[in-house]
């Protein structure tokens, strides 16, 4: 069975995007530095590779925030992922886009989305993308686990990803040390 997982790059200081979003500049001023392991280029870069891979191989289906998709369409050129189905979560609904690169993405409420979402994923996960949206599952219990790239920078303002909520994490195997520099961490979150 799919599982709804926020894979998300976050500074140290526990922001997904840097101040200043806007249509030029997604990830907002200095934001895109969060990304940078994912291209690494070194002599030891095999780490960051296979976490990427296995990011990659583990994506059925994903649930995008409206403000995501918004900012995200232009640079992606479609889905996030090449033919993955996305489900934009939104009050403002609208018909199906095909995306350049064969996805499709579907615009419906949060619970809807997700629930279309698994079923599109089978037995692959359901990857979010957004902090709003991310925060919108949190709430709802519908979040089971986050995978974080916990980068050593400092931001110093920006998106927050979990501004003042609260909730249980239990640790997923051990912390991986990238080489980028990068450290991965994985958390499940369990249901009441």
């Amino acid at each position: 069975m799919s599982k709804v997982v926020l894979d998300v790059s976050m500074s140290l200081d526990g922001f997904t995007a840097g101040p200043n979003v806007r249509e030029a500049e997604p990830m907002g001023d200095g934001g895109e530095r969060l990304h940078e392991w994912m291209a690494a280029k070194g002599p030891d870069d095999g780490v960051d590779i296979g976490i990427r891979r296995q990011v990659d191989a583990a994506v059925g289906a994903t649930v995008i925030g409206r403000r995501t998709f918004d900012l995200g369409l232009g640079p992606w050129g479609g889905t996030p992922w090449p033919g993955v189905p996305s489900f934009v979560v939104t009050h403002r609904t609208r018909d199906d886009l095909l995306g350049d690169n064969g996805g499709t993405f579907a615009f419906d409420g949060l619970e809807a989305a997700v629930r279309r979402a698994k079923d599109a994923a089978g037995d692959k996960d359901v990857l979010v993308l957004g902090a709003d949206v991310a925060r919108q599952l949190l709430r709802a219990g519908l979040l089971d686990e986050i995978w974080l790239h916990l980068v050593p920078l400092l931001l110093g303002a920006g998106t927050p990803l979990f501004a003042g909520d609260r909730a249980e994490l239990i640790p997923v195997g051990k912390p991986v040390a990238g080489t980028a520099p990068v450290t991965h961490l994985r958390y499940h979150i369990p249901k009441p």
